[in-house]
């Protein structure tokens, strides 16, 4: 496992308690996923973790289950989807956005403002879309 598979697995092991600390990680996780768009929103992982995390994920923040899901033996990437127009319309209106509105390339700090919400929100982006090198390495 590399360094950042391992940091990212450390990552995964936060527990989910406050619907708005989950709210604010799937914010920082759709903001650097391969899709999120009014008419799909598609994650693509290869980490067994964030995919083991991200049905709970999205069920704590949004009452939501996805519409794609990977088959349960599955390895490599691994993708999850909404196809669903409504449950595409919640996710949106949750940040503070309609469906036909374009996407702001500012993040909407409203999303963030109570306690945990900025360190889930930047735990879901680091998921989604970061990397790390080993700092004991040049």
């Amino acid at each position: 496992m590399s360094f950042a598979s391992g940091v990212k697995a450390e990552l995964c092991t936060a527990a989910i308690r406050e619907k708005s600390s989950a709210v604010a990680e799937c914010y920082g996780v759709l903001l650097y996923c391969n899709t999120f768009t009014p008419r799909e929103i598609r994650i693509i992982t290869g980490s067994g973790e964030l995919a083991a995390r991200l049905p709970r994920l999205f069920r704590r923040a949004f009452g939501l289950t996805f519409d794609l899901l990977p088959p349960e033996d599955a390895r490599g990437k691994r993708s999850f989807a909404f196809t669903d127009g409504e449950k595409i319309a919640r996710v949106f209106r949750a940040f503070g956005s309609e469906p036909g509105e374009a996407l702001s390339l500012h993040i909407n700090l409203a999303v963030l403002e109570e306690e945990g919400c900025k360190n889930a929100f930047i735990r879901g982006a680091f998921l989604s879309g970061g990397s790390i090198t080993d700092p004991d390495k040049r």
